[in-house]
C-alpha cells in the first residue's frame, strides 16, 4: 500500500490542478458574466468573481482590508490542514480522504485570492427561476471532503457506541 502521506498530498495536488485548469480555462473564454447554456434549464457555465467567501458571505464589504484579511485567515487554515495531513496515518480513511479533498480546494481558492484578490466560480446549477450559488471545483472538493469528514465522524461514533 503507498504510503497514506503521499496519497493525500497527491489527492490535494490533483485537486488544486484541475481546479486551476477549470478556472483558467473560463477565465481565457469567457468575459465576466458571460453565459453558456450546457444543460437548459439546468446547467450553464457563467463566468463570476466572488471576492466574497462561500456564499458570496462579505462580497458586498467595501473595506479594503477585506481580502488581505481573508488571504490571511485561509493562509492559516491552509497551513492547519496542511499538519492534519502531515499526521494523516493517524487517521482513518474517510477522514484522510476528507481532509485531503479540502486541503485541495483549500489551496485552489486561497491561489485565487491571493492571485486577483477574489475567486473565480463559473458552475451554474438551477431549477427554473431558482439558482444555487456559482461556485467552482475548489468549492465542491471542500464540500465533499465536509461530508466525508462527518460520515468518519459518525462512523466512528457508531463504532464507539457499540463497542
Amino acid at each position: 500500500m503507498p504510503d497514506r502521506r503521499l496519497l493525500a498530498f497527491l489527492t490535494a495536488a490533483a485537486v488544486f490542478g484541475a481546479d486551476r485548469w477549470s478556472k483558467s480555462i473560463v477565465e481565457n473564454r469567457f468575459d465576466a458574466f458571460d453565459t453558456k447554456v450546457v444543460i437548459p434549464g439546468l446547467f450553464n457555465i457563467v463566468r463570476s468573481s466572488n471576492p466574497g467567501v462561500a456564499f458570496g458571505i462579505f462580497s458586498d464589504t467595501t473595506s479594503h482590508q477585506r481580502t488581505f484579511a481573508l488571504v490571511v485567515v485561509s493562509i492559516v487554515a491552509v497551513i492547519v490542514l496542511a499538519i492534519m495531513l502531515w499526521r494523516i496515518n493517524r487517521q482513518d480513511g474517510v477522514t484522510a480522504a476528507g481532509l485531503s479533498l479540502i486541503f485541495g480546494g483549500a489551496l485552489g481558492n486561497v491561489y485565487d485570492r491571493a492571485r486577483i484578490g477574489s475567486v473565480t466560480d463559473f458552475l451554474d446549477f438551477h431549477a427554473g427561476s431558482y439558482h444555487w450559488y456559482i461556485f467552482n471545483l475548489a468549492d465542491s472538493a471542500i464540500c465533499v471532503g465536509a461530508g466525508l469528514l462527518i460520515l468518519s465522524m459518525l462512523l466512528n461514533n457508531k463504532k464507539e457506541a457499540g463497542a
